[in-house]
């Protein structure tokens, strides 16, 4: 099985709500981290264009492209591809984002794989043996989730 990172976090918000704050509002509660940035640059402020690629634009407006986006349904899924500035063009991770109604709350559930394509010496993995490398991911994943949850109250 390839590797991945799997973190669910129910929030207070219709699926509707939760994928249009994931999505249209991402850079009003998304952290960049220092440990997974995707341009060795000062991170700038991510948002999806048009449904169609996710970027995250520098001051001065340098824009970089995340990824593509394979599936946009809204209150429903959410796919897209995730690289960082350094990974060559063989290396692809993907993030899939589903929103799934549980009562008056979303569960909203990241999946992210496609860390078998970076090799385990790449910059990406920071020298972490795979386990950790992923376990922290998670940990990332999951500060982030958190932020949605307390932005969408």
């Amino acid at each position: 099985m390839a590797s991945r990172v799997l973190v669910s976090l129910r929030v207070r918000a219709t699926p509707a709500r939760a994928f249009e704050a994931f999505t249209v509002e991402i850079g009003q509660w998304w952290v960049a981290s220092d440990l997974f940035a995707f341009t060795p640059r000062a991170p700038g402020v991510l948002s999806f264009e048009k449904g169609e690629r996710l970027i995250e634009t520098r001051g001065g407006g340098k824009v970089f492209e995340i990824g593509r986006v394979s599936v946009w349904e809204p209150g429903v899924r959410l796919v897209v591809g995730w690289r960082q500035a350094t990974f060559m063009p063989d290396m692809a991770t993907e993030v899939e984002v589903t929103f799934e109604p549980v009562g008056e709350e979303t569960r909203i559930t990241v999946t992210h794989t496609g860390w078998d394509s970076v090799p385990q010496a790449h910059a990406a993995k920071h020298g972490f043996p795979e386990t950790a490398f992923l376990a922290r991911h998670g940990e990332w994943w999951r500060v982030l989730l958190g932020r949605l949850g307390e932005y969408l109250g």
